[in-house]
């Protein structure tokens, strides 16, 4: 029951305009499967190389709801971190992102509101060969500092 506390990531008095973070991984067949069975998601352009080779694809692509699980988790364990949460997005994919490639994303904070206790970050994800499969921004709420047990009023009132 108790357990150590975790560590949050960047309050809003941390994080500053040009703060960066540059992550990539590279998509592996494991991943896409593990991301289609929780989904149930079975469109064919995802896993079928027989139909994507009949479309301007030419081949499978990634989920673009899987590319966003990947910036989602950048944004709850790098930038800002654990403890913060998005609250709004902006995303749009340029071109697709094909099985076996390397996503490199990178984070940029470009405004930091205290009043509104938000950030907005930009997200430029790129493949391996530099050409932008993700482009877009995003809002987050900031992990809050962590309170003393004793902080409110009257929390120990029964004793």
């Amino acid at each position: 029951m108790f357990k150590k506390k975790r560590d949050l990531g960047l309050t809003i008095d941390n994080l500053s305009v040009g703060k960066k973070v540059e992550l990539t991984k590279k998509i592996e067949d494991k991943d896409i499967l593990l991301y289609l069975g929780f989904t149930e998601d079975s469109n064919p352009i995802y896993i079928q190389h027989d139909y994507a080779t009949r479309t301007p694809f030419q081949k499978p692509i990634v989920p673009h709801s899987m590319i966003n699980g990947l910036l989602t988790s950048a944004i709850s364990m790098q930038l800002p971190g654990p403890g913060s949460s998005i609250k709004k997005m902006n995303i749009s994919y340029p071109k697709p992102l094909y099985h076996y490639g390397t996503l490199s994303l990178t984070l940029e904070v470009i405004k930091v509101d205290e009043k509104e206790h938000t950030t907005s970050i930009s997200v430029i994800g790129k493949d391996e060969y530099e050409d932008e499969v993700l482009v877009g921004e995003l809002e987050v709420c900031p992990p809050y500092p962590w309170k003393p047990i004793t902080y409110d009023s009257g929390t120990f009132e029964n004793f």
